[in-house]
């Protein structure tokens, strides 16, 4: 495939539809995100709520002398980033189980764009309300370079599971993304 060319979107049967039931998925089945970048606000913000204040992602003269030459994200923001960047139907995910063996290959700098690729990898029945389905992520930068990657396993509900409980319990503002501004 040309390095300038788009990679082709799975058929129907191969895109992961996250409002379908357990039922419904079926190994291979993937999905693409869209593209976000990573600002330093970003970054602060994670070491303000984390208390890493590692200065290898805040302190530019002390990163500056490291191996990696500037500042860069955390790998865990670079992971909650793109666990957001998957649209999780709340009607549909109840639960994020398990993060498996994450892997951050490189580093992602402030300004650098990230995307997610998460394919189903397996599925196991719970009982007749849902079922475990597993999750591998892959997380590219602009570039399309690897930067990370590892697993999930979330609890999803079946086939006439989302209706009452979910819908009573979740507002219907929760289906829309709040909009947050953040300054920079």
């Amino acid at each position: 495939m040309p390095h300038d060319s788009q990679p082709e979107m799975p058929d129907d049967s191969q895109q992961l539809i996250w409002s379908a039931p357990f039922e419904r998925l079926r190994e291979g089945q993937s999905f693409q995100s869209d593209c976000r970048e990573v600002r330093e606000a970003d970054v602060v913000a994670f070491c303000a709520l984390t208390g890493d204040w590692h200065p290898q992602h805040w302190d530019a003269g002390w990163a500056a002398g490291s191996s990696f030459g500037e500042r860069i994200a955390h790998g865990m923001l670079i992971l909650s980033l793109a666990v957001g960047l998957v649209p999780l139907q709340p009607e549909r995910v109840r639960a994020l189980r398990r993060v498996g063996e994450t892997v951050f290959k490189r580093p992602v700098r402030f300004g650098e764009s990230i995307a997610v690729t998460a394919q189903v990898t397996g599925l196991r029945p719970v009982d007749h309300s849902a079922g475990l389905v597993d999750l591998a992520l892959a997380i590219r930068n602009g570039e399309g370079a690897l930067v990370a990657r590892g697993s999930v396993q979330v609890l999803w509900a079946a086939e006439g599971e989302q209706a009452a409980y979910w819908r009573e319990a979740i507002p219907d503002s929760v289906h829309t993304p709040p909009s947050v501004s953040v300054p920079m």
